[in-house]
């Protein structure tokens, strides 16, 4: 019984990996000093929620242990926010309203760029990064971060959801 305290625990690695490998991604500095995102915390949220947006729009038509790896990869999200609020000084009090703020963000651009990108309406994707990411800002960094999500989501559809629930998700390029 005590064994089980020092075993490593094999289900949670490939989260960390997806995980690990979507922040690496958001983190490409092309977004920052090229597209003009905000390098800044909301900046820096934004990019890893967008590229969290590819993942689960990839996994939600799977079935099975897809929604568990899917919820996974959320709680470790959220809870890696939760802990760079709490270096960045939020107090104890402060930390669970914002945490429901982002989650509401989130849950927000989720839903605006799934449909945008469900139906293919390029002007709507445009619109929802526009409104989202870049402050109702219109240019050619809104253009390009739409067609590098396009290209992103039909890179990942072509990805197995065993190789990616294995913890192997890989992204293009962001030129």
């Amino acid at each position: 019984m005590i064994f089980n305290l020092f075993r490593k625990n094999t289900a949670i690695e490939p989260v960390y990996a997806v995980y690990n490998a979507i922040v690496a991604q958001s983190r490409q500095p092309q977004f920052y000093a090229d597209w003009q995102v905000p390098d800044s915390v909301t900046g820096r949220f934004d990019m890893i929620s967008l590229h969290m947006a590819l993942l689960f729009r990839r996994l939600r038509s799977e079935a099975g242990g897809d929604k568990s790896f899917s919820q996974a990869v959320f709680d470790l999200f959220f809870k890696d926010m939760d802990r760079s609020l709490r270096e960045m000084g939020v107090g104890d009090l402060g930390v669970p309203k914002r945490i429901q703020k982002m989650g509401n963000v989130f849950f927000g651009l989720l839903a605006a760029l799934s449909e945008a990108m469900d139906r293919n309406d390029r002007a709507a994707l445009e619109s929802v990064l526009a409104r989202n990411i870049f402050a109702d800002t219109q240019g050619p960094q809104v253009r390009a971060m739409a067609e590098y999500l396009l290209r992103q989501d039909a890179a990942i559809a072509k990805q197995p959801a065993e190789t990616i629930t294995g913890g192997i998700i890989e992204f293009e390029s962001v030129q």
